[in-house]
């Protein structure tokens, strides 16, 4: 059998949505959730720390930026196992890692200890998201894909009200140290349910493994045939020439444009999510708020977040990725205009939801969908990752940013970044001009395929 018999891609591209496409999103969109319920029960606890004398504004900028580097950390080593080992490898692994450190934090004795098991943690954060969203690209056909990241988003952001709602009611009655139990004890849930998750065959048919790929495929084919009858033909045949491809093809003529774009996207994201949403609490607190009126103060907004998936579901088919991120991130610009000037109440909770949400459809058009989308499925997880790493460095500075921002020049000064960077990525997708939107993966990926085929060396079949 030749690589190009399997035709991975066209073969799961014309399938119809089955029960196994949403065991494929549960599966990986609950381990996805756990990560963003972690990342986003920093906002609750910080403030707690803060509150109760454990911790101090500099030590929480100490421990949000332990998060990101290890998230740093793990991005790069999600992307690079996920391309050499496979996706379901790489995401048993990264789940692991962060649910038995999470359940250690529960007895950390001091700010620093936590921040090193907090470290480890961003070890398995950081790859987790890098490897949910390049796994579900390549099971969803392109005419639903748009929708179903936007479904992956609409859980993974609900990590953010699930987060803030849990804190509400945890850290005041149990204590912070709750929180991370909750979330390491799911994850380690999760992990169990996923060793059945298959693999990947467009990553097995890119490795050369077409034995496996063509295994993988028959027992999908025969899941979704038994439930919704005889399958449609296959409309294309797309030969694959398995490539082992060096981590500089994401530097080279035909490709680094995306990488630079993906890189834009994934930093524009982390500095508005973690430099302004993970702060809110915070804020809220140094401004004279208790702790309980400033979570419930987010708690209501942080509605925003599934509603920014819900927003990408309907419009991100429609509009497409490139031109949603555009339009997204101008209505945050926007609304970051006005949101410093709201001082009543209602007006800050109705215009603060408005903005997360804008926030929340740039993060599920871009980081769910745009940036895997944009590289072959040979070097898609290095690609994402590396964008991740951009991100998570961005992401290591920005607490201290927004720290020295708020301190100086209030909320407009912390929006003011915002702002700056969202300009800077619509300036990007202008320039790269690259629309993902009902195109099948192996389309999307051709022209690139093609510059790069005299890079690295044919794999043969194992």
């Amino acid at each position: 059998m030749n690589a190009s018999s399997v035709n991975a891609g066209a073969r799961l591209d014309r399938l119809p949505l089955a029960r196994f496409h949403w065991k494929i999103l549960g599966l990986i969109s609950g381990g996805a959730v756990l990560d963003a319920f972690d990342i986003y029960l920093a906002a609750g606890v910080l403030a707690a720390l803060v509150k109760s004398g454990f911790s101090t504004l500099a030590t929480n900028a100490a421990f949000i930026s332990a998060t990101f580097f290890g998230m740093l950390i793990g991005s790069a080593l999600a992307g690079w196992v996920g391309d050499r080992f496979g996706r379901r490898y790489s995401y048993q692994v990264n789940l692991a890692v962060f649910g038995v450190a999470s359940l250690l934090a529960c007895f950390a004795p001091n700010i620093e200890t936590l921040i090193v098991f907090r470290f480890l943690m961003g070890l398995g954060l950081g790859a987790e998201l890098v490897v949910a969203a390049g796994t579900l690209c390549e099971f969803v056909p392109p005419k639903y894909r748009g929708g179903w990241i936007s479904l992956m988003g609409l859980v993974i952001n609900s990590g953010f009200l699930i987060a803030t709602s849990v804190g509400y009611f945890v850290i005041p009655n149990l204590g912070w140290r709750w929180m991370f139990g909750i979330a390491g004890a799911g994850a380690l849930a999760i992990w169990i349910m996923r060793k059945r998750m298959p693999e990947s065959p467009r990553w097995l048919e890119s490795v050369g493994r077409v034995a496996e790929a063509e295994a993988t495929l028959a027992e999908i084919e025969a899941q979704v045939e038994r439930e919704k009858g005889k399958l449609p033909p296959v409309a294309a045949t797309q030969a694959v020439t398995p490539r082992k491809l060096p981590f500089s093809v994401l530097f080279s003529r035909p490709v680094i444009g995306r990488t630079l774009v993906a890189a834009i996207v994934c930093v524009a994201i982390n500095m508005s999510v973690y430099g302004f949403v993970a702060w809110l609490p915070t804020f809220f607190v140094k401004q004279g708020l208790t702790v309980v009126q400033s979570l419930g103060f987010v708690t209501l907004m942080a509605f925003g977040a599934p509603g920014g998936a819900l927003v990408g579901y309907l419009l991100g088919d429609r509009l497409g990725r490139q031109r949603g991120l555009i339009l997204f991130s101008l209505a945050t610009i926007v609304l970051g205009f006005f949101y410093p000037q709201m001082r009543d109440p209602m007006a800050i909770s109705v215009v603060g939801f408005a903005l997360i949400t804008s926030i929340y459809t740039v993060v599920t058009l871009g980081l769910y969908g745009y940036i895997p989308e944009l590289f072959p499925t040979a070097f898609r997880l290095r690609g994402t990752g590396f964008a991740a790493v951009c991100g998570r460095a961005a992401s290591m500075c920005t607490p201290y940013l927004a720290v020295a921002l708020f301190e100086n020049f209030g909320l407009p000064g912390v929006l003011g970044m915002v702002i700056g960077v969202l300009s800077l990525l619509i300036v990007a997708l202008f320039v790269l001009r690259v629309e993902t939107s009902g195109h099948s993966l192996e389309d999307i990926g051709t022209g690139v395929e093609e510059d790069v085929s005299g890079i690295g060396a044919v794999q043969a079949e194992r």
